[in-house]
């Protein structure tokens, strides 16, 4: 027998045998004709086809003392990934949560609805001559009366021009304000 029996190896790899046996069985060891294990090329091939995290599971937390992961030298960049990783999907469900208590709301949907209150708003301002200029003439034809005793008349379409001009003007000054939702 050129190299070692399934128990043999597992005795020395600090695994158990039916480790062995499922490694062996998905070809993660290398075997000599004879079906013996050939523990070197076994502990290498193992060592880069096992999930880094795995081994360290398997081994029982880090090795001995030393504080470094079970895998190769860039264990360490595996446990950072994996941190990240997770520090990222604990910042996602925060976000969900915080979106489900209606603390966060979606920015498109925001500035689409700031967008049509804003529309809605001026749509009503520049009709709004239009609707109470007849009004207004008719009050201050009243008023002028009453003052002065004589008959007064106010055209109501010179007085609808006037606010309506007014009305845009302000319009106009508000549509340069600029909203950021940031």
């Amino acid at each position: 027998m050129e190299g070692l029996s399934e128990r043999a190896y597992a005795a020395r790899s600090g695994l158990s045998r039916g480790a062995v046996q499922k490694a062996r069985k998905t070809g993660r060891l290398v075997l000599f004709a004879d079906g013996s294990i050939n523990a070197t090329a076994s502990d290498a091939r193992r060592g880069a086809t096992t999930d880094p995290d795995q081994q360290m599971r398997a081994r029982g937390g880090l090795n001995a003392g030393d504080g470094t992961g079970s895998g190769p030298a860039d264990s360490t960049s595996y446990l950072k990934a994996r941190t990240a990783l997770t520090v990222y999907q604990a910042q996602e469900r925060q976000l969900s949560i915080q979106k489900k208590k209606g603390v966060l709301v979606d920015r498109a949907r925001a500035e689409t609805l700031v967008f049509r209150l804003a529309r809605q708003e001026r749509d009503v301002w520049v009709t709004w001559p239009t609707r109470v200029a007849a009004l207004i003439a008719a009050q201050l034809s009243a008023e002028m009366e009453k003052a002065s005793g004589a008959p007064v008349t106010i055209e109501t379409t010179i007085l609808q021009r006037v606010l309506e001009t007014h009305v845009r003007e302000q319009l106009d000054a508000l549509a340069e304000l600029r909203v950021s939702i940031g």
